[in-house]
């Protein structure tokens, strides 16, 4: 069944008048259900967990287009994953009652320091809180270019009232197929897994770092025209926290 950002994905294709083409990628037959070569398919290694936590994605516009996007893997790991475009001038009506449903408590995911004080908070209730009877916590990412994410924090008037979740990550960020300057930009399912830690969601939180890892290997293998090293230390680790999260549901 396709997710939140794969139906975006589609909804955006329907509404483009010509093709979108990946700078830098491979411009042959891509998987629908992961984006990668079909000889280079990871479909059959989603490693679906089951959270209280959620997560909603705010997409800049052609990010769902993009095969290096990682919104995709975390609609792929967390089922309640949901996923929005963006745009100065609308919103989507499913988004403002997805922020207003009794069940959930926005936390909009953005640094400190471009918000009010009062607003910024830097813990979420744990899992087992949530579970006694609080409010599961929905982490707000804001999917994008840097330049991309401030506009949508500064110009959507709908986050103003949210608390703000100031990730204090002590690790570098370890995603290798876009560019960027600095070591403390991370890509948007290292930011989905340091949440999931955040909220004590652990399984979910070592499971996104282990698939992202698996799709990098993945996704850089097929540009290369080199085949998958399916014994390879990223595969070794996903296999690793699946056989944790069967343990746990057994």
């Amino acid at each position: 069944m396709p997710h939140a950002v794969s139906l975006l994905r589609a909804a955006r294709l329907a509404r483009s008048a010509k093709p979108f083409l990946a700078r830098g990628g491979f411009k042959r037959e891509r998987c629908a259900g992961c984006r990668l070569l079909p000889s280079h398919c990871m479909c059959a290694l989603r490693p679906p967990v089951a959270t209280r936590a959620g997560v909603c994605l705010l997409m800049a516009d052609i990010e769902p287009l993009k095969p290096t996007n990682t919104g995709w893997l975390i609609a792929d790991v967390v089922p309640d994953t949901f996923a929005f475009g963006w745009a100065r001038t609308e919103t989507d009506p499913a988004l403002l009652a997805l922020l207003a449903d009794p069940q959930w408590q926005p936390y909009v995911v953005f640094p400190g320091q471009y918000a009010a004080p009062e607003r910024v908070v830097v813990s979420v209730p744990s899992a087992e809180d949530a579970a006694a009877g609080g409010k599961r916590p929905l982490f707000i990412l804001l999917d994008g270019t840097w330049g991309e994410a401030r506009k949508m924090f500064s110009r959507s008037p709908y986050l103003d009232g949210l608390p703000v979740l100031s990730l204090q990550p002590e690790q570098i960020t370890q995603y290798k197929l876009r560019r960027s300057g600095r070591d403390d930009h991370f890509c948007t399912s290292e930011v989905a897994a340091l949440c999931m830690k955040l909220a004590g969601e652990h399984v979910a939180d070592q499971t996104l770092e282990a698939y992202l890892a698996v799709f990098t290997h993945h996704y850089l293998q097929a540009k290369n025209q080199q085949a998958i090293a399916w014994d390879s230390g990223a595969h070794q680790r996903l296999r690793e926290v699946t056989a944790l999260r069967q343990e746990g549901n057994s």
